[in-house]
């Protein structure tokens, strides 16, 4: 994937702002449908967010901690690098989503949770247009971010943006999916 840092951004930039929409519009619906379950193995819409809140406590700090020691400042055209490029891809919700298995740490099945889940991804959202907005003045290329898994390879930022963000699409709309009878 190959565009402007700016196209990128604002790309991201409106992602978020429709996910933080949709966990805004998840605030309006009763606890019974918010842990409300399909099936014995599948999320409620609670549990998918989460998932998604126990990524951003590992990705927000990165992101935050490597755009502040970056000596490299942004450049016109982010070129997505090969294994970031299908990590990000691979995470873009489809009509038929490809199952993933998820790591036990990351894995809320089964969990207490209550609106409060709604209120901490929100809150993590906002701090990732912050990163965003901040990302302006940073390279997308050259600077790197370590991954969540025990895996000795880096992404460049804008990979990690998508990741993240893309990660985060699909989950809503599984989240989504998960209160619709």
């Amino acid at each position: 994937m190959r565009s402007t840092s700016e196209f990128l951004l604002a790309d991201l930039k409106a992602r978020t702002h429709k996910h933080i929409r949709a966990a805004k519009e998840l605030l309006t619906l009763s606890d019974d449908v918010l842990n409300q379950r399909s099936s014995e193995k599948s999320w409620s819409a609670l549990e998918c967010l989460e998932h998604l809140n126990l990524y951003g406590d590992f990705y927000l700090p990165e992101i935050q901690s490597r755009m502040e020691r970056s000596r490299h400042v942004t450049e016109r055209t982010f070129k997505s690098g090969l294994l970031g490029n299908y990590f990000a891809q691979s995470m873009l919700p489809k009509a038929k989503l490809n199952k993933m298995k998820t790591f036990n740490d990351k894995n809320p099945i089964g969990s207490s949770l209550t609106r409060q889940t709604i209120h901490h991804f929100i809150a993590q959202q906002q701090e990732m247009l912050t990163l965003l907005q901040k990302a302006a003045a940073v390279s997308l290329n050259r600077t790197k971010t370590r991954i969540s898994i025990p895996f000795p390879v880096k992404l460049k930022l804008g990979d990690t943006f998508r990741f993240v963000i893309y990660h985060n699409e699909r989950h809503i709309a599984q989240a989504l999916g998960a209160i619709t009878p």
